[in-house]
Order: structure tokens, then C-alpha cells, then sequence
């Protein structure tokens, strides 16, 4: 009999086609770099590039992680990323601000690693934000209770219809919930995956002085 670990062990790995890198001729500093690496995704018509995994750690130190989508990347560096201050991730980042995010873009095997320190934006950037998502985002977001047990749906549905009818009458509604995190990092890691396993790695950590990087072994 087939098991699943057969079955896992069948599927191939590392089975996108890498764009040419050079450790070597790396920036100094990691935001150009992962600007130029996002740029190939959106090029490469890879589907939702900016789909990243964002890991927080909860009241009682265990790691949680959820995928979200990057909003930007500020002049100083800082990732963006956003979520209801009652959700589970708002509040772990509230209670403990040590973050890391995950890109993985499997057609170019590459692979960017943040770790850093989340902040919140300002009350008129994060209203900036929620106005820019479509009408049903607003509805549910403006609905709130985030990661809370869902008992009613039939309440769920009425409160969305609610809020889209809110919404059509005053575009301009905005959640006192909605956030937007920045997520300023301490280190990076770029990878690029290889079918022999011998992949490059380079890692950025930050210094008093700087960006301070070099390769890691595979």
C-alpha cells in the first residue's frame, strides 16, 4: 500500500527555474535587493507575489503563522502588512511586537526571510488603507470579531449586508480596528533553491553600523 510519506517523497522539489544570481554582487543594502527580487515575481506573472506568511508568537510563547499580502515596502525599509486590532494576529503583535515574514515564489526557487520588530502606522495611514479595499473587505473588516468563534451565520451575513449598505452611503467609513503594521527588519535572508540542494543563501543582519551580509552554507 501506497503511504503518504511514498506519496511525499514522489512529488518533486525545487522545480522552478532560477533567474542568474551573485551573492557577490549583492547591494549593501537588503531592500534594494528585495525590491529586485519582487520586481521578477511581478514580471514573471507569478500569481499573488505578494502573498507572505506572517509569524507572530502568542500570550504563551508558542509561534503562530497565517498568510496575508504584503502592502509595501516604506524609504526606511519597513514591511506593511495590515489586520483588525481584535484579530489574533493584531493582538499578539500589540502584546509582542517580534515578527517574521515568509515570501516563497516557487517558479524562480527563491525564497526571502524577514525577522523584525512591528510597529503601527498612524490612525490616518491605517484609514488610508482600509478605504483602498474593496467593498466587501470593508464589510467584513467593519464586522470585526476576527478569529472568533463563528456560531451564527445567518448573524455573520446580516451584519455584512449591513455594512455594504453602510458603505454605499458613506464610502468614506472606516474600522477604528483596521491596522496597518510595519514590520522594521533586524535580519533578512535571500535563498535561491537549487535541485542539487546546494542552494545560495544571503543573509543581511543589521549593525549600529549598517547592513553588515554574507552567504550562509545550504
Amino acid at each position: 500500500m501506497t503511504t503518504l510519506r511514498d506519496r511525499l517523497r514522489a512529488e518533486a522539489s525545487i522545480v522552478g527555474e532560477a533567474p542568474p544570481f551573485d551573492p557577490s554582487a549583492a547591494p549593501d543594502d537588503p531592500q534594494e535587493l528585495f525590491r529586485d527580487w519582487l520586481g521578477a515575481a511581478l514580471d514573471a506573472g507569478i500569481t499573488e507575489p505578494h502573498a507572505v506568511t506572517l509569524s507572530t508568537v502568542d500570550a504563551d510563547g508558542r509561534p503562530d503563522a497565517r498568510v496575508l499580502v504584503l502592502k509595501d515596502v516604506t524609504d526606511d525599509g519597513a514591511f506593511e502588512v495590515a489586520t483588525g486590532s481584535e484579530s489574533a494576529k493584531g493582538t499578539q503583535l500589540q502584546s509582542n511586537p517580534n515578527a517574521a515574514l515568509t515570501f516563497y515564489w516557487t517558479p524562480l526557487a527563491r525564497s526571502v526571510r524577514v525577522r523584525g520588530l512591528a510597529t503601527p502606522a498612524s490612525a490616518e495611514e491605517s484609514a488610508a488603507d482600509f478605504r483602498a479595499r474593496n467593498a466587501a473587505a470593508k464589510a467584513i473588516a467593519l464586522a470585526g470579531r476576527q478569529s472568533a468563534p463563528l456560531t451564527d451565520t445567518a448573524e455573520r451575513d446580516r451584519l455584512v449586508a449591513e455594512n455594504l449598505a453602510a458603505l454605499s452611503a458613506d464610502p468614506g467609513l472606516v474600522s477604528s480596528e483596521w491596522t496597518v503594521w510595519r514590520i522594521q527588519p533586524f535580519a533578512l535572508e535571500f535563498w535561491q533553491g537549487a535541485p542539487t540542494r546546494n542552494h545560495l543563501r544571503l543573509q543581511y543582519t543589521r549593525t549600529p553600523e549598517g547592513w553588515r551580509h554574507g552567504e550562509l552554507w545550504a
